[in-house]
């Protein structure tokens, strides 16, 4: 079969499940609702429940996980084939910890950054991821040309390390209230409330998802190593930079919206692999299409696992992810 065909495919299978979940999600709920009623025109939307619930409730939801699924799964194949290390994830370089130190220092600090109808915390997690990731690229480039990735998987689990010692210093000093709305925060939540957060994250995962469409020919060869990826034509340092920074930038996004939601950029890699081979051109556009499912179906179960409570879907993809993870590290190694 050849390549454009098996891409056409494997793009409309995985488009298929996503539209699916998209779709059928904010339908599901601990209250049911008529879907005639919702779309009634001759019904004021401030009487009428049944559209308050799917366009206020769940549809924001729907859609943030769908985006965030789809970041955190499309950067975490462009940071394995980066690193070269089957296990890496979005999280490995330190971003996600300097995304929640500066939502933590926003929800501590008496400091208003909300703009067009934007939070503090989602504003002030997006600089702390670009702070982060600044921090990491200079330390793999200091006084060598080009991106070391052994300097800079070192320098990202030094400042995952540091940042998370800040965040422990930070909750130390917060009082009761503020150190229930970090820990909340760091579970990993999609309790968007409102579309502004999801259109401010939307323009950064787009301007990454389109790096991305640039890079899988070239990833296919970097994983080969530098030095075979140089010899058939690919230029390495661009490249790295490249998917360093689209990555990391899907994921600073992503953070700010939902939180630290954790292993999704390995769970749904390695599924994707399993399925369509090791080609990343396949492998990229599956993983963020099934990414975006994932994450929604995962959302579905964390809004009516114990309703009416709502369960933070991080510890959910944690739940899913831990075990997950552990089999591949035994079965990468053995």
């Amino acid at each position: 079969m050849s390549l454009r065909r098996r891409m056409l495919i494997t793009v409309a299978v995985f488009g298929l499940i996503a539209v699916a979940a998209l779709v059928l999600a904010p339908l599901v709920g601990s209250a049911p609702i008529s879907l005639r009623r919702a779309f009634d025109p001759s019904v004021p939307f401030a009487d009428n429940a049944d559209a308050q619930i799917l366009f206020v409730s769940r549809l924001p939801r729907t859609l943030a996980a769908a985006l965030v699924g789809a970041a955190l799964a499309a950067a975490g194949v462009v940071f394995q084939a980066l690193l070269r290390n089957p296990l890496a994830t979005p999280f490995t370089l330190g971003v996600s910890a300097g995304a929640a130190l500066g939502a933590i220092l926003a929800i501590t600090l008496p400091v208003s950054l909300a703009f067009a109808g934007v939070g503090a915390v989602p504003i002030a997690s997006f600089a702390g991821a670009l702070g982060a990731v600044a921090m990491v690229y200079v330390l793999s480039t200091i006084r060598r040309r080009g991106m070391s990735t052994s300097v800079l998987l070192l320098a990202g689990i030094t400042l995952n390390a540091f940042f998370s010692a800040l965040i422990l210093f930070v909750q130390y000093m917060a009082d009761f209230s503020q150190t229930m709305r970090t820990v909340r925060w760091l579970m990993g939540d999609l309790d968007v409330g409102s579309y502004a957060p999801i259109l401010a994250a939307l323009p950064f995962t787009l301007l990454a998802f389109a790096v991305f469409a640039c890079l899988p020919r070239s990833l296919n060869l970097l994983t080969l190593g530098s030095d075979a990826a140089a010899a058939r034509g690919v230029d390495v340092v661009r490249t790295q930079r490249l998917a360093f920074f689209s990555a990391s930038l899907a994921t600073g996004a992503a953070v700010s919206l939902a939180g630290p939601v954790g292993f999704i950029g390995i769970i749904v890699p390695h599924l994707v692999r399993l399925l369509v081979g090791s080609d990343h051109r396949l492998v990229l556009p599956a993983s963020a299409l099934f990414g975006a499912a994932f994450l929604v179906i995962c959302d579905v179960a964390a809004r009516t696992l114990i309703a009416p409570m709502v369960l933070p879907v991080g510890i959910l993809t944690a739940l899913i992810g831990g075990p997950f993870f552990l089999w591949l590290l035994i079965h990468k190694t053995s």
